[in-house]
């Protein structure tokens, strides 16, 4: 089964099991990396994501991945499979898998998690 296929699907389930059923938005919880994630996050994203001037959506910038984070799971790891934009594919990252992507991206489109967030917020 291709790469794009395999991670479409992994997409199509974590999107399906991260949806609320009461119809409400789901925000994500700080994500904490560990150790070999951080190390490709730092090699990898970072780059870009840490970055402002490239115009990719920034590390833990709420407001710049509600939108992206709106598509879905399922798009987001196709854009992030086969490039989207600026972006490479795999952003770079020739060793990661779909379960990689996925907390990779959600560690960037979460609150850090040092960050104190209000209890419902959303951005």
């Amino acid at each position: 089964m291709p790469r794009t296929m395999t991670i479409a699907i992994i997409g199509a389930i974590l999107t399906l099991a991260l949806s609320g059923c009461d119809g409400k938005e789901t925000r994500l919880a700080p994500v904490t990396l560990d150790a070999r994630l951080q190390g490709i996050y730092s090699r990898t994203c970072a780059t870009c994501h840490a970055n402002a001037e490239t115009g990719a959506p920034q590390v833990h910038d709420i407001a710049a991945w509600k939108p992206r984070l709106a598509q879905g799971d399922e798009v987001l790891l196709t854009h992030m499979a086969d490039g989207f934009n600026g972006m490479p594919p795999l952003g770079q990252c020739v060793e990661c898998d779909a379960d990689d992507l996925k907390n990779l991206m959600h560690f960037m489109a979460a609150p850090a998690p040092d960050q104190k967030t209000k209890e419902g917020a959303t951005e």
